[in-house]
């Protein structure tokens, strides 16, 4: 019963981070350029996106979450999730306070 332990190494190309950095600069600008618009309460939510997408591409390639087990993967998102739950309700509580008194 030989148990395999060795860590599997995953060699990433300079140009896989170039593109990723490229990506993430293109993010920030394409936030910039969104604070410059008036979308009224659809600014946040798009603030939002644009952060979660960039925060994907931090944890898929500079972290190496993509290369890791399945569940351990579920479990970020797990994290990610109640996350954005409390979130959504500090949201939901700070919007709605000028309507009650």
């Amino acid at each position: 019963m030989a148990h395999h332990t060795e860590e599997e190494y995953h060699i990433i190309n300079y140009s896989t981070y170039v593109m990723v950095w490229l990506g993430l600069l293109a993010f920030t600008g394409a936030t910039v350029a969104v604070a410059g618009f008036e979308l009224k309460s659809l600014s946040v939510f798009v603030a939002l996106s644009i952060a979660s997408l960039k925060s994907m591409l931090v944890l898929n390639y500079f972290m190496h979450l993509k290369y890791e087990e399945a569940f351990f993967r579920v479990m970020v998102f797990v994290a990610f999730g109640t996350f954005a739950i409390f979130l959504i309700l500090t949201f939901f509580d700070v919007s709605f306070r000028g309507i009650i008194f």
